[in-house]
């Protein structure tokens, strides 16, 4: 069985894959997080909000780092984290 993708990232059908280079890196520090379970509700919610392309959620250090193409909205993350359960206290240093 063959893969309809080359190496370069383009396929048969004639799509291709989007690197993107120029993401902003933002770090939160969220308080609530014990488990598995938290860092994964988190990593959803914050990964539903628009413009979010990715999430890392380091339970112990209670931090939470976001990739996005645009600077994100302090409000609209801390509204999600909240929805899921935990509380934004700001971002990290």
């Amino acid at each position: 069985m063959s893969s309809c993708c080359t190496s370069d990232g383009s396929c048969s059908t004639g799509t291709t894959t989007e690197t993107i280079t120029e993401a902003r890196t933002t770090v939160y520090q969220v308080t609530g997080m014990t488990c598995g379970h938290c860092e994964s509700s988190v990593s959803k919610a914050v990964g539903d909000v628009d413009g979010i392309l990715s999430v890392d959620v380091d339970v112990k250090a209670g931090l939470v780092t976001l990739r996005s193409l645009a600077d994100p909205d302090d409000a609209l993350i801390a509204k999600a984290v909240d929805e899921a359960g935990y509380e934004v206290t700001g971002r990290a240093a």
